[in-house]
């Protein structure tokens, strides 16, 4: 089985955020790949809807044997056992949420379904996302 390396955005601004982010992680890791980077956590405003609770949002890159859709049913697994029961794409709007887990590369696939694309062109566009990247590729290269 090829292993692929995968780049995932975490965000969450409900109840205990850094638990919820840990709790993420043991997910991660259980379900889809081992952890191979850690970017620094961080505190951000809600984007594109009003909201008095901020995100903590953090970045990784794992190791994988999942193809990009099954990466993509555990992740929403994932999210269900951490309490989120609605995705902002069924909604039609963003709204506060308890877990968000989005596949932003997955190795240099380009790849485009009505439930996934690849790269996740609105966080290469958002600030804090580029922020994190840059730092998960900061962690990278001091290895």
């Amino acid at each position: 089985m090829s292993q692929h390396n995968v780049v995932l955005l975490l965000g969450t601004n409900l109840g205990d955020r850094k638990k919820n982010i840990e709790e993420a992680i043991i997910g991660i890791e259980k379900e889809i790949g081992k952890i191979l980077f850690q970017s620094k956590l961080l505190e951000t405003l809600p984007i594109d809807f009003v909201s008095n609770n901020n995100f903590i949002n953090f970045a990784i890159e794992l190791r994988t044997v999942l193809s990009p859709i099954e990466v993509l049913n555990s992740i929403k697994l994932i999210e269900q056992n951490l309490g989120r029961m609605n995705d902002s794409r069924v909604l039609g709007e963003y709204q506060d949420r308890i877990i968000d887990i989005d596949i932003v590369y997955y190795d240099a696939l380009e790849f485009k379904s009505n439930r996934l694309r690849i790269p996740h062109l609105a966080h290469l566009k958002r600030e804090f996302s580029i922020e994190l990247l840059e730092d998960l590729n900061k962690i990278k290269h001091k290895v």
